[in-house]
């Protein structure tokens, strides 16, 4: 299933989490590996099944999935 930008989710595969294309990358590798330190040179180097183009992709949906209002109880 496409979900957005370069982003898709397979119920078959990684558990039905969102994948980068179909690959067995997932939006949240992406993140966690960028939140290490690593520049996207160095993920590229390491994940050359990965474009450029994913890194955008990944943060406008992590984006999209935190655009959610939060009520705190009181």
């Amino acid at each position: 299933m496409y979900i957005a930008d370069r982003i898709t989710v397979e119920s078959g595969k990684m558990g039905g989490r969102p994948c980068v294309r179909g690959l067995r990358i997932t939006v949240k590798d992406v993140l966690e590996i960028l939140a290490s330190g690593m520049t996207k040179e160095e993920i590229l180097a390491d994940y050359p099944a990965l474009e450029p183009e994913d890194f955008p992709a990944v943060l406008r949906y992590a984006a999209g999935e935190f655009n959610h209002r939060i009520v705190a109880a009181e």
